[in-house]
């Protein structure tokens, strides 16, 4: 047991030294998982409760932040069509509203800024529960598209951002740009970080059948599948939030100012927890 506990500290020694020297090193991925897997070993092993409330406070937070380039990857699949078809939209309005499905298209329709939506209490509910589908469906196919060796993940970004992007640059081009990030600040920063999330989780499976490194394929994608379903079912919970924010906030007419507020703050708490809670922990 003595040589187990002194084993284990020279592992996380190890894994500290080789991030730093040698992060691109193959064996730096086998001994990430050596260290996970025996931390279990080591250490009591906690109840339920107390690992679910360890997953949601500490875990999600580590698994987001621990790999750093499928979120860039991910960021830049999905916004970088935003802007391209932002631009392309604004400045050909007419091929741009072809492409837009009909319920969209009201962006380019005149409507005062700051004024309630006139949503009753109940349509307000079933709006929310509309909206949390959607967002889950999206963040569902971004995880699940990493299968095909991340193709459809890429794919799902690259769709999204493309509508996203068209309908922003219709709606300025028709004079209508404040209403629409009026409409969808309060929430979509915080929609937008979750499916990055997705995105990275679905593009982390696909990599591991394109690049197992010293495992086989079939391990690779067990081992990433599992961490990849933790992330996608940490984000859904910040769904539920967006879905929230949107059904019942966004139709309440609160104004830009106040929609940027709430927007950048729900999107600055999520990120921030990335960086504080997803710190990994040193040897204890």
């Amino acid at each position: 047991m003595r040589r187990l506990g002194a084993a284990y500290r020279s592992a996380v020694a190890d894994l500290a030294l080789a991030r730093r020297r040698f992060a691109g090193d193959p064996v730096l991925g086998r001994l990430e998982q050596l260290v996970d897997r025996s931390r279990h070993t080591v250490y009591t092993s906690a109840t339920e409760h107390g690992a679910l409330l360890h997953f949601f406070t500490t875990g999600y937070w580590r698994r987001i932040a621990e790999r750093p380039r499928p979120l860039a990857v991910a960021a830049l699949l999905l916004f970088g069509p935003t802007l391209l078809a932002g631009f392309w939209a604004w400045r050909d309005p007419g091929p741009a509203s072809g492409l837009v499905p009909a319920q969209y298209r009201t962006v380019t329709e005149p409507r005062d800024p700051g004024v309630d939506l006139g949503i009753a209490a109940d349509r307000e509910a079933a709006l929310a529960g509309q909206v949390l589908t959607n967002n889950l469906r999206v963040a569902m196919l971004a995880f699940a598209g990493g299968i095909l060796a991340s193709l459809g993940t890429a794919l799902v970004l690259i769709q999204n951002g493309v509508l996203l992007g068209a309908v922003a640059g219709l709606s300025i081009g028709a004079g209508n740009g404040r209403t629409l990030f009026e409409l969808i600040t309060a929430h979509g920063i915080l929609e937008m970080s979750c499916i990055v999330v997705a995105g990275a989780a679905g593009l982390r499976v696909g990599w591991a059948l394109v690049d197992p490194g010293y495992r086989p394929r079939g391990d690779a994608l067990r081992d990433e599948a599992r961490v990849a379903i933790q992330l996608v079912l940490g984000t859904a919970v910040w769904l539920v939030v967006a879905g929230i924010v949107e059904g019942f906030v966004t139709p309440a007419g609160l104004g830009l100012p106040a929609a940027l507020a709430i927007g950048a703050s729900l999107g600055a708490l999520f990120w921030a927890l990335v960086l504080w809670r997803g710190r990994s922990a040193g040897p204890a």
